[in-house]
């Protein structure tokens, strides 16, 4: 498995605090079979042009020794568009995944519709390509309204973990599954223990062998290649699997960052 959103470079957001939870929280995902994980500290849009933080490079710096056998680490960073993006961003890509075209972009949650369209164009129109993290988390996450994103050239990064919650914003991420409109998964780990692992084993026992490799592995290869994502085919959820999966969440922690 691939992850494409965390936030374990130590210290520097609201993800894990230092080298030792990061290290932790890496081992633990590499022994549940993740392979590769890209660090995505929060940004603003209006910093990007800037590039990374001295203190985001220091942090990372002291966690590379530290990294454990087994995952491959990648940098990148999760930007919230408060403000349209500069050019600069697309030229020197020192914020989006792994340098390529793709960038993880994020909203707040009362966003309107429209607001996330026209930020959405304008980050295709400079040349990248935005990756929508956890769209189910927005109240405007309606099918019309992804649909219309997608067709801008955005792509979208569900949650694993919250795509396994009974909460709304868990049927809005099933949601996005079932019709094909989900790229990727991740995990959006906080130095705890949200993992994709959960998330690819329920796909596995669904029927949807097919879906979980490409949400896990092969789109997210490409983005870290910067090649073209691959369409996931739509998929249906077995309501006794949703019906199981309430009795077992409903103390879940679908609230969290």
């Amino acid at each position: 498995m691939i992850d494409l959103h965390s936030h374990l470079l130590p210290g520097v957001d609201d993800g894990s605090r230092t080298v030792a939870q990061s290290v932790e929280a890496l081992t633990r995902m590499a022994g549940q079979g993740v392979t590769a994980i890209c660090l995505t500290p929060h940004l603003l849009a209006s910093q990007a042009p800037d590039g990374m933080p001295a203190g985001y490079d220091r942090a990372f710096e002291a966690l590379r020794p530290m990294i454990p056998n087994g995952i491959r680490v990648y940098r990148g960073a999760e930007v919230m568009l408060d403000r349209p993006l500069s050019s600069v961003v697309a030229r020197d890509r020192t914020v989006t995944l792994n340098r390529s075209r793709y960038l993880l972009v994020e909203f707040p949650r009362l966003v309107a519709a429209q607001t996330v369209e026209h930020a959405l164009a304008l980050v295709a129109a400079i040349g990248l390509v935005p990756l929508v993290a956890h769209p189910e988390r927005y109240r405007a996450c309606q099918l019309a309204a992804v649909e219309r994103w997608r067709s801008l050239g955005a792509i979208m990064q569900v949650d694993g973990p919250t795509m396994l919650s009974p909460k709304p914003r868990g049927e809005r991420a099933r949601e996005l599954v079932a019709h094909g409109f989900a790229d990727i998964i991740a995990a959006d780990n906080h130095g705890d223990e949200r993992s994709l692992a959960e998330a690819r084993t329920a796909l596995f026992d669904q029927g949807g062998a097919m879906q979980a490799d490409q949400l896990t592995v092969r789109n997210p290869a490409a983005i870290l290649a910067d090649q073209p994502v691959e369409p996931v085919e739509p998929f249906t959820w077995r309501l006794p699997f949703l019906e199981r999966m309430r009795s077992l969440l409903l103390g879940d922690r679908d609230d969290r960052a």
